[in-house]
């Protein structure tokens, strides 16, 4: 672009080259409907949604090999709970109980009794009241499984009654079964035609695959898993009372020289012994009072063996949403047989159902929101996992275990994400 000589700065209209100003377009929403991005009436268009929503996307960085990584490890990890269940489950169901304890076994240090004694006192008292609980009630599970061939008999003749001397579903099923077997073995070749074997053949309608023999030996076979067990985790119990806090400054020890991360050290493990130790109390209070109100309530309705039913109920409500439903069906079943009246039946299992849901739905729920404060759809959740990983036992242990999560998410950086859906 060349200047022009300083003598002649006319310059003609028609000369000229600079561009006519633009146009005015008003005010900002005039120009925005110029545009398209608003209609008459001042809403925005589609096309101004599609600029809204793709401002607010976040770029997502996906690292592929690390990805696959975590996979993998979860997966090996979730493996290898379930292939050690029978070293995990007795560990940490000994230390959850020595959690609960330990405050006992403090409270008698402060009187002066060392801890050597007062881990035993703690250990022999509890040992103490549980044979003491199994004296009072041994005759009625005695008579419990005295009953059961007569309970058998009259499983066995209602199933006939209901059927009307007909075969049952599972036994058509299973001649359905030998007759492909049979037809299969029939088409092939003329030797093994020659070398047929003898085919099955169909139940008949009054017999029974069910052999006591066998289930009395896996009985036998759980029951000494079981004593083995529990011996174990009363081994566990009383070292680890006897241990003390050895383990807690081992571990805050091992977090290195940082001050900083051995306070949040410090913090976690209090926290998780608090959470514990009430989670705990928790269960031993409500489902004691289960227990006691069952008692009360099957021995007025005349229930056999009350005490034994009452115990059993008590154990099974440490199952959340779980147990009410095994307790219920239990004692629903358990009223049929005994008085064969369907209006004993609704009164046994609602009297059941209404206790638990009165301990579960109300104080449980209450003092677990309380001393937890944790979602109760990840609970659940979690419960379902835990059970499919370690049956009855995962049921048991899922709730403590989430809370002991829930705890070191909230004090780890990087977990932030877990401790969100863990909590309310």
């Amino acid at each position: 672009m060349q200047l022009a000589p300083p003598g002649n700065t006319s310059v003609k209209p028609s000369e000229s080259t600079a561009a006519p100003p633009a146009a005015s377009l008003g005010t900002p929403e005039e120009a925005a409907r110029e545009a398209g991005l608003l209609n008459s009436e001042g809403a925005p268009t589609g096309e101004e949604l599609g600029a809204m929503h793709g401002a607010l996307r976040l770029p997502v960085h996906v690292n592929a090999r690390g990805m696959s990584l975590g996979i993998l490890a979860t997966v090996a990890f979730v493996f290898a709970l379930q292939w050690a269940k029978n070293f995990f489950v007795p560990l940490l169901l000994g230390i959850f109980i020595a959690y609960t304890l330990s405050p006992v076994v403090r409270w008698l240090e402060r009187w002066h009794v060392k801890r050597a004694i007062g881990a035993t006192l703690v250990t022999a008292a509890i040992l103490a009241g549980m044979a003491l609980t199994v004296q009072r009630v041994q005759g009625e599970f005695f008579n419990i499984i005295d009953e059961l061939p007569a309970l058998t008999h009259k499983v066995t003749k209602l199933i006939m009654e209901a059927s009307d001397g007909q075969p049952s579903t599972i036994q058509q099923v299973q001649a359905a079964a030998a007759e492909i077997e049979q037809a299969a073995a029939n088409a092939g070749s003329d030797a093994r035609r020659a070398i047929q074997r003898k085919p099955v053949p169909a139940s008949t309608p009054g017999a029974s695959n069910f052999r006591v023999m066998d289930w009395l030996l896996a009985g036998s076979v759980g029951l000494a898993s079981f004593i083995s067990q529990a011996t174990m985790v009363i081994f566990l119990v009383f070292f680890l009372l006897l241990a003390g806090d050895t383990f807690k400054r081992k571990l805050v020890k091992l977090t290195g020289p940082s001050l900083t991360r051995k306070k949040v050290t410090v913090h976690i493990l209090e926290d998780i012994n608090t959470s514990i130790q009430n989670y705990m109390f928790m269960l031993l209070v409500t489902n004691g009072l289960l227990a006691l109100l069952m008692w009360g309530a099957l021995r007025m309705i005349g229930l056999e063996n009350a005490g034994a039913w009452a115990i059993f109920a008590g154990v099974a409500h440490i199952m959340p949403y779980f147990g009410p439903l095994l307790i219920t069906s239990a004692t629903g079943l358990v009223a049929f047989l005994q008085f064969e009246s369907l209006r004993m039946v609704i009164l046994v299992a609602g009297a059941s159902l209404a206790i638990a849901t009165l301990v579960g739905m109300v104080v449980t729920t209450w003092m677990t929101g309380k001393i937890a404060k944790m979602n109760p759809a990840a609970v659940f959740v979690s419960l379902l996992f835990w059970g499919w990983l370690w049956g009855m036992w995962g049921l048991l242990l899922g709730v403590p275990m989430v809370v002991v999560v829930k705890v070191v998410a909230e004090r780890v950086e990087g977990m932030e994400v877990v401790a969100e859906l863990l909590g309310e």
